[in-house]
Order: C-alpha cells, then structure tokens, then sequence
C-alpha cells in the first residue's frame, strides 16, 4: 500500500496538512490534488478545528534533511504525455478547484513555505490566509520559462499582494525570491530559520484559534469579495454580518469575558 502523498495531524485546535512526495520535492499530481482537496473538506466539517498550516515534507536520506514546499507540477508525470484535451482540462480544473478550496476555506489557512515553493507549490501559498516563509526558503513563478501559464488565481492574488508593477515582473521573469525579499514586498508576513518556521506558524494558528471562529470566517469572506462590491455594499453586508455574529452564544460569550476581564472562550456557536 502506497503512503499518502498528504499527511495531516491534529495539534490542539490547529490541523497541519503537509504535502508528502518529498523524493519529488512535493511536486503536484492528480491524486495529490484529490487527497489534499479531500482533507481540506474534512476539516472545515470538523468543530474543533480552528485554523490550519500547509507545509511540505522535507526529503531525508543518509542523514541529510533536504526541505521542500512543493516544486510544482510533477514535470516527469507530464514529460510521460497520453493525456487527452479533455484530461488536460480537468487536471487544471483540478488544480484551480483545489486552491479555491484553500482560498474559500472557512478556517484561516497558513502557509508554511519551508523549502522551494514554485509553480503550483506557489499558487497554493498564495491562496492561503497567510504566508510564513523560512529564510532559506525561495517562491517563484516559473511559468513563462516553461511555456505554460500561470494558475490558481495568481494573476489576481499576486497584484493584491505586491502591486500591479512588481506583479507583472515576478509573473513576467519567474524571478525566485527568498523570505526576506517576500516579506519586504507584502508577499509574505515573515521569515525567520527554518527551525523556527513550524513554532511560529504554530504560534499564529494559536492567536487565531482563540478568536470567535464565525468572526473570523466572516472577515475572511467579506475581505475576499470587497473588490467586486461598492462601499455601499461593503457597508450592507458588514450590516449582515455584524447582526449574524450578535445572534451567536460567542457574542454574548465575549461580552462577558470583557465584563468579567477574563479571556473569553470561543466554542463556534
């Protein structure tokens, strides 16, 4: 029996899912694709889990630890051809079905960059909440070298993140960026050593846990959707929002805590 190619455990209220093709960097198949968007399902059905991490599973061998994100599309897996036009589509639809799960999540997902991040590997950070990146830890697009196209929504996440100009250079030259330079950008939140990068992921997965969870799936949907709407709007469906969260056990729950000057203790209801 083959082992997974996507692992996930539980630590308190944060799942930590991690890509696990390490021999191939993490690069990206179909049933990669299946079993990441298959778990990305059973944990936004599961209560008592508040926010997740993605990272990726480094390569050991002879004693040596060699970290890797995800390297991309598994370009030996496509060097193999056989795949028709309409195999060819739904491998794409794949693929953007399953960043959009990460973008749509209603838990706050961190992105957990502790090696090359690049093509797909990329698109999938970028459609995380946040990206947390080790130093030594680079990201790029490398599409345009490889007579491909850019996926996932990047052409859209990617000017959000930098701005139209640094966009199109990025998109433009695959040039690769290390934690640093991503965080001096807005690509990224921080970049600490890589020993340090699950602690710290863990650490932000914890604050967040801790907050009311409809709270942060609210905010996490209206900030998505602000661009397509007026501020007219935006103020309408801050109206809605506010107005379901009052109607919650939380909202009372945090009234008190602020009354009895004690952290408030969330359950999602």
């Amino acid at each position: 029996m083959n082992p997974p190619m996507v692992d996930f455990e539980r630590q308190h209220n944060t799942g930590i899912i991690r890509l696990n093709r390490p021999h191939r960097m993490n690069a990206v198949t179909e049933s990669l694709y299946h079993e990441l968007s298959s778990l990305l399902d059973s944990a936004a059905s599961d209560s008592k889990i508040r926010a997740l991490i993605l990272t990726g599973a480094p390569l050991i061998r002879e004693g040596q630890k060699k970290e890797a994100f995800c390297a991309g599309a598994d370009l030996k897996e496509h060097a193999k051809g056989g795949r028709t036009p309409d195999a060819k589509r739904a491998y794409i639809e794949l693929a953007h079905s399953t960043c959009l799960k990460l973008r749509s999540s209603p838990l706050p997902v961190i992105a957990a960059v502790n090696g090359p991040a690049r093509g797909a590997g990329a698109e999938m950070a970028l459609n995380c909440d946040f990206v947390l990146m080790a130093d030594t830890a680079t990201i790029a697009f490398p599409e345009t070298g490889l007579g491909t196209m850019v996926g996932g929504g990047v052409t859209r996440h990617l000017e959000r993140a930098v701005g139209l100009s640094r966009a199109r250079e990025l998109l433009f030259t695959g040039r690769v960026l290390d934690g640093l330079e991503s965080v001096q950008i807005g690509l990224a939140l921080l970049s600490v050593p890589v020993a340090r990068l699950m602690g710290e992921a863990l650490a932000l997965a914890s604050r967040l846990s801790a907050k009311a969870p409809l709270s942060l799936t609210l905010a996490k949907a209206l900030m998505e959707s602000a661009p397509q709407r007026s501020l007219t709007e935006t103020y309408h469906q801050e109206t809605e929002a506010i107005l379901t969260c009052m109607e919650t056990r939380d909202w009372q729950e945090g009234i008190d805590a602020f009354k009895e000057k004690r952290q408030p203790i969330f359950k999602g209801v």
